[in-house]
C-alpha cells in the first residue's frame, strides 16, 4: 500500500518545471524499480490525483486544485502568508517555504525557488522535526516534545538534553536555523508566522503562531551571509505582520 508520506514525495515531484512524469523518469528519479513507479502512479491515478495524458504519461488532476481551494478558503490567513513567501523568494534570492503542523508531522506547504537560488527545490514534503528550522519553530509553540530524532546528518540533534537547549534558544531569539542538520551542504533559516487578520487574537498578545516561515540554501552561502540574510528575512516579516 503507497504511504501517505510516499504519495506526498511523488506528488511533490510534480511542479511548473516538470509538470508530468513518465513512469521510467520517474523511476529513475525515486530510485526504484519501474514497476514500484508504475504501480505507485497508477494509485495516484485511481484515486484521482493524477490523471494520465494521451502520450501515456502522468499529470495532476484538477481534482488537487479543488482540494487545496477548499483548505486554503478555510484559513483566512493563507493568501497572505503565501504572498509573504513570494517575496521572500525573490528578496533574498533563495528557496522560501511555508510549513504547518498536521498533529506532529511537520509538513511544506508552499515552496518558491528565486531562478538564482543555489539550491534546487526539495522534493520532501513531511519533514523531519528535530533536524529543520521549521520543526525546531512549530514544536517550540506548540510545547511538544519529540517521540524520536531523527539523525539526518552527523549535525543533527540526537537526544533529549540538545532538543531542550535548541528549543530554549529558539524562544530566546525569535527565529532559528539548521545548519547541515537536514540535507548536507544546505541550511534553513525560520521564524514563525502570525495569525493576522484571521480573527485570532492578537499575534503579540499570546502564541498565535500557524506555521513556520523563512528561507534555505547552500550551506556556503548562509555562512558567508548569515547576519544579512537573518536581519533581511526579520524586517521583511516584520513588515507584513504590522500591515493594516
Amino acid at each position: 500500500m503507497l504511504s501517505l508520506q510516499k504519495a506526498a514525495t511523488i506528488l511533490g515531484a510534480f511542479s511548473a518545471e516538470q509538470p508530468e512524469w513518465g513512469v521510467r523518469a520517474l523511476a529513475s528519479h525515486l530510485g526504484v524499480p519501474r514497476a514500484t513507479a508504475h504501480a505507485y502512479l497508477a494509485g495516484l491515478t485511481e484515486a484521482g490525483f493524477l490523471r494520465r495524458t494521451p502520450a501515456g504519461k502522468y499529470r495532476l488532476s484538477w481534482h488537487l486544485a479543488e482540494m487545496g481551494a477548499q483548505l486554503t478558503a478555510s484559513l483566512p490567513w493563507f493568501p497572505e502568508a503565501r504572498a509573504l513567501i513570494t517575496r521572500l523568494a525573490l528578496e533574498v534570492r533563495a528557496v522560501a517555504f511555508l510549513c504547518i503542523l498536521e498533529g506532529e508531522e511537520v509538513v511544506a506547504t508552499i515552496r518558491e525557488r528565486h531562478p538564482d537560488a543555489d539550491i534546487d527545490l526539495p522534493l520532501d514534503v513531511y519533514l523531519p522535526a528535530t533536524a529543520t528550522a521549521s520543526g525546531k519553530i512549530l514544536y517550540a509553540h506548540a510545547d511538544i516534545t519529540p517521540r524520536s530524532f531523527e539523525a539526518c546528518t552527523p549535525s543533527s540533534i540526537t537526544s533529549l538534553d540538545e532538543w531542550k537547549t535548541e528549543v530554549a534558544k529558539v524562544r530566546r531569539l525569535g527565529y532559528a536555523y539548521s545548519i547541515e542538520e537536514w540535507i548536507p551542504g544546505q541550511c534553513t533559516l525560520g521564524v514563525p508566522y502570525h495569525a493576522l487578520h484571521s480573527g485570532l487574537p492578537d499575534p503579540h498578545s499570546g502564541d498565535t503562531v500557524v506555521a513556520a516561515i523563512g528561507v534555505q540554501m547552500s550551506a556556503g552561502r548562509y555562512l558567508r551571509e548569515e547576519r544579512s540574510i537573518r536581519e533581511r528575512v526579520l524586517q521583511i516579516v516584520r513588515e507584513a505582520e504590522t500591515l493594516p
